[in-house]
């Protein structure tokens, strides 16, 4: 599976098998993290076999069960430390579905008194994603058209529109898709639309889906 069959198939899940990850799995996953990490100079960090962090009730409360393994994003208090974490945890939840792994983007259902434990002092913690072995392949989830997240007036060239349909299929906060893309000089933007939880981390997904299926960097 390549990263754009991964676009296409990923959806969330939030149940999981209670079976730990293979030992390959595992080194294939932390040496693409730690090129990721390198690359963004943002925190990120993976923790196996910690039931405790999704084991509370908020955890139960948001559905999740066997949520044992996640992905810890974080980074200094600056204004791109969101976005960033967008953009490389998607990068990361893209190849953890290849390994034929499932996963979920998370804001809140977790102990984040549990996960600050990990962190450095100062850092701040932006988003966790768990991921594991689905006892599904989780569901197709309602989307907007293109013309709703497009300002561009006019032809799209067949990248752009290629890009845009990519970014449709990007998870968002309770779906709420709240991103608009255009050509600018001839060059790809994209901006928040509107207020939201998480519209920052978002807008990061949204970039990098649009980004690998058309092959053009979002300014």
């Amino acid at each position: 599976m390549d990263i754009l069959e991964a676009i296409e198939k990923r959806h969330s899940v939030r149940v999981y098998k209670d079976k730990p990850i293979s030992e390959d799995v595992r080194q294939k996953l932390d040496a693409f993290v730690e090129e990721c990490r390198k690359d963004s100079g943002i925190g990120i960090r993976v923790a196996y076999d910690t039931p405790e962090i999704f084991g509370s009730g908020i955890a139960h409360y948001g559905s999740f069960k066997n949520a044992n393994n996640v992905i810890i994003l974080s980074g200094d208090k600056d204004e791109d430390v969101d976005e960033k974490c967008g953009y490389y945890g998607e990068k990361i939840v893209l190849y953890v579905q290849t390994l034929g792994l499932n996963s979920c983007w998370a804001a809140l259902t977790y102990s984040r008194g549990k996960v600050r434990k990990m962190l450095d002092d100062g850092e701040k913690l932006c988003v966790v994603i768990a991921f594991g072995y689905g006892e599904t392949d989780g569901v197709e989830r309602k989307s907007k058209s293109i013309e709703e997240v497009v300002a561009s007036k006019g032809d799209m060239p067949d990248w752009f529109r290629k890009g845009v349909e990519a970014a449709l299929l990007a998870p968002t906060a309770v779906n709420q898709q709240k991103f608009k893309f255009g050509i600018k000089d001839g060059n790809p933007v994209a901006v928040v639309a509107g207020r939201g939880p998480c519209n920052k981390v978002d807008l990061g997904i949204v970039k990098y889906h649009f980004e690998v299926a058309s092959g053009r960097k979002v300014e």
